[in-house]
């Protein structure tokens, strides 16, 4: 069982920037597949970015392509994901996903664990 908790969210004007941060419980975080996703009001949830538990291969959904940077630190059990630019259509609750050795991949299958959220409000 891997139990994530995010932080970081939290109301920024169009243009700014936040950087969101999940603390993974396991200890064996290098192994899992680490990714992204957000949920606007009334909308599905949709990927944003996702970050390979090997090699470091990341891949990113068209919108926020050149604005958001996923990272990790194995060390520290953490994956970010640093927002730039942002815009009102970014303002969404935004998840953690881990999967266990799996590819980096845009569907939410294959991530096995989820965090609670947090809330990224942009302002016009």
């Amino acid at each position: 069982q891997v139990q994530l908790v995010e932080s970081g969210g939290g109301l920024v004007q169009a243009g700014g920037s936040l950087r969101l941060s999940c603390a993974a419980s396991r200890r064996s975080f290098s192994d899992y597949t680490m990714g992204w996703f957000r949920q606007a009001p009334g909308k599905e949830r949709e990927f944003v970015a996702g970050i390979s538990w090997s090699a470091g291969r990341t891949l990113y959904a068209d919108p926020v392509k050149g604005r958001f940077t996923i990272s990790r630190d194995n060390a520290k059990n953490t994956v970010y994901l640093q927002m730039n630019s942002l815009k009102p259509e970014d303002t969404a609750v935004y998840y953690c996903t881990a999967g266990w050795r799996v590819g980096v991949r845009y569907a939410a299958s294959g991530y096995e664990y989820w965090g609670q959220g947090t809330q990224v409000t942009v302002s016009s």
